[in-house]
């Protein structure tokens, strides 16, 4: 018997919601193989993985974890989601995240130690700025030079860290630090702090705005011309055109909107659980989003469903470092496989595989 891929007529509907599943289930498997060849117990990396932030002995400390760490994912997928169906591919929501950290916690410190409502929400309209100039860069380069994003973008990544570094070391150091790099805590500044809602919850503004994203986004999509032009750019670029989309206008809608998300969650986060500017302060939120991007299916209520999964992975893998010695690559490395598999697993939605029998030789 021989293998064959065939095309289906049309993408199926079962494997497109069967495939996320299927890919969390292989990644599981090697996972467990991976964490096997480190001399590790597969069942139980795996458990402690999924099973000990929500139903272990600490869960009560763990669950709210959730929230923040997936705030950050579900924002910044929410945002790369729009250009991902439109054909724009922004890679660089590490960067913007960045640069919307920087600007927004510039304002908070620019007004240290005033103690007045209104800095708070100056700091989320200069995070939004920050994060929409710096995605408008690929933008207005494709535009207007033909430029493509994917690179432009993922090369403001490091442009962006120099900045961060150059910030946590110059500018934006604690004169009070005793001379180690980063800037003031933040959770320290009321006036500028972006403290949980509801206390011990982990419902800090962050998730308030990354559910509000997550329905602009379904809203978008579903009921407003716009989505309409997006999901039509995507899938029929040339029929796109006919229908009189601006494709122009599309791209730095696009790369706008997903770099200001990105950058809100950049300053929620530096106001919130990070708490100051620090030449680490970046933990790869803007390339896991990717992640969560695809294996939300590009769907918004997918996506919060993703994000609260990966975030569940950053947990779970603290801890399994923490108790059964995992190295962090490790951790890293099972969260990469989700994407791979993924990937993988979709060519099921629009091919399907047939067993034929091998032709008889003379």
């Amino acid at each position: 018997m021989r293998i064959r891929l065939e095309k289906r007529p049309q993408p199926s509907r079962r494997w497109l919601y069967l495939s996320p599943l299927l890919a969390v289930l292989v990644t599981m498997l090697a996972g467990g193989a991976l964490f096997a060849a480190l001399g590790k117990n597969p069942v139980e990396a795996i458990a402690t993985i999924f099973w000990e932030p929500l139903f272990g002995e600490f869960a009560f400390y763990y669950r709210p974890q959730l929230l923040v760490k997936g705030a950050p994912l579900v924002l910044i997928a929410i945002g790369l989601s729009l250009g991902f169906r439109a054909g724009v591919w922004n890679i660089g929501a590490e960067g913007q995240y960045i640069i919307g950290a920087l600007a927004g916690a510039g304002v908070g410190l620019a007004f240290y130690p005033l103690d007045a409502w209104f800095v708070f929400p100056l700091m989320v309209i200069a995070g939004a700025l920050g994060g929409l100039a710096w995605g408008m860069i690929p933008g207005l380069l494709r535009v207007r030079f033909g430029t493509n994003e994917i690179l432009v973008s993922l090369m403001l990544v490091y442009v962006a860290e120099k900045l961060l570094a150059a910030m946590a070391l110059g500018p934006m150091k604690n004169p009070e630090g005793m001379g180690f790099p980063g800037s003031r805590n933040l959770q320290q500044y009321p006036s500028a702090h972006n403290a949980d809602l509801i206390a011990d919850t982990g419902m800090h503004w962050g998730a308030v705005a990354a559910l509000i994203a997550v329905i602009f986004a379904y809203i978008l999509l579903g009921r407003h011309v716009l989505g309409y032009h997006i999901r039509l750019t995507g899938q029929a670029p040339r029929a796109a055109r006919f229908a009189g989309v601006d494709p122009a206008r599309l791209v730095l809608f696009c790369l706008g909107v997903s770099g200001a998300l990105a950058g809100l969650a950049g300053m929620f986060e530096v106001s919130g659980p990070a708490g100051q500017v620090s030449i680490d302060f970046n933990v790869g939120y803007g390339f896991t989003a990717i992640i969560v991007a695809f294996l939300g299916r590009l769907h918004p209520f997918g996506i919060a469903l993703a994000g609260l999964l990966m975030a569940l992975t950053y947990i779970g893998g603290e801890i399994a470092q923490s108790n059964l010695g995992l190295p962090a690559a490790a951790i890293q490395m099972f969260q990469g496989m989700l994407l791979f598999f993924l990937l993988a697993v979709d060519l099921l939605t629009n091919y399907r595989l047939r067993l034929l029998p091998r032709p008889e030789t003379a």
